[in-house]
């Protein structure tokens, strides 16, 4: 099976440094510590879902341990990511912060979640960290093709993801092709725009063509393009629905019609504008 292949299943994709991660993942951005984080993800580990995302920012790390304990679901079936907060200053000891409030050995990727003060200085620590058994993986996060070259002749390991906004509206291909060109796994975050994309006419239309919901056909996008996406919700109903991608598909003539929402004119960046 080659590098950047998606399984035969079609649930995950294999990163460049053969570790696969699983092509839906549950993310808990704004997300309160407490029983309403803890039930997202204890939802989303009974819907199926093998992947959750957090990060040091989100403040929740504590919740996603607790309820990977109490789910059921062994910890090797579980692919964790954490990110890296770029305001603090060293990557090890912060990953080992994480572990503790995770209540884990190892998260399965660990990226930097932006690239604050350039992108360069955190990548010798991400490293280390990977090197130490911390993370199986590292990567980044909202970095665009630049930066994501800066770091690679930087490092002496290659970032196996960047985690960035991508969707139909955002369809960053210039950034897709160079991941894609770099052995490099783009990873959608906000693929249903926060809800804005919901309603869009064109994927309304398309949903109600195949007979499902506008989140699923705009999850089962991001899948057909072999992008693995992280959807957020803390509402059971819908993350079980949002599980439900892969017993459909999207014909050619859909694809096209949700590629065509693009308004990013094919953007090989991150980001519009950045926020920190």
């Amino acid at each position: 099976m080659t590098t950047g292949a998606i399984t035969a299943d079609g649930r995950a994709r294999i990163l460049a440094d053969g570790n696969q991660m699983p092509m839906l993942g549950l993310g808990v951005w704004q997300v309160p510590n407490g029983a309403e984080c803890v039930n997202a993800v204890r939802w989303a580990l009974d819907e199926g879902y093998r992947h959750i995302d957090t990060a040091q920012a989100y403040g929740n790390e504590e919740s996603v341990g607790k309820a990977l304990r109490g789910s059921g679901v062994p910890r090797d079936e579980v692919f964790i990511t954490t990110k890296f907060y770029p305001s603090h200053k060293d990557p090890v000891a912060e990953a080992q912060r994480s572990l503790t409030r995770l209540g884990v050995d190892q998260v399965n990727l660990y990226l930097v979640h932006w690239p604050q003060g350039g992108a360069t200085w955190a990548w010798p620590g991400m490293e280390r960290a990977r090197e130490l058994g911390y993370a199986r993986s590292v990567g980044v996060s909202n970095f665009s093709v630049n930066q994501l070259d800066e770091v690679i002749a930087a490092g002496t390991i290659q970032p196996a993801v960047n985690q960035v906004q991508f969707s139909a509206p955002e369809y960053r291909r210039g950034l897709l092709d160079a991941c894609r060109q770099r052995g490099v796994a783009l990873e959608a975050y906000s693929p249903l725009g926060t809800g804005r994309h919901l309603s869009n006419e064109t994927v309304m239309r398309v949903a109600k063509r195949v007979g499902r919901a506008p989140a699923q056909v705009l999850l089962r996008w991001c899948v057909q393009r072999e992008v693995p996406v992280i959807t957020k919700s803390t509402n059971h109903e819908r993350i079980g629905e949002n599980a439900q991608i892969y017993d459909f598909a999207l014909s050619s003539e859909d694809l096209v019609e949700l590629d065509a929402l693009d308004q990013t004119n094919g953007t090989d960046l991150a980001l519009e504008r950045k926020w920190w």
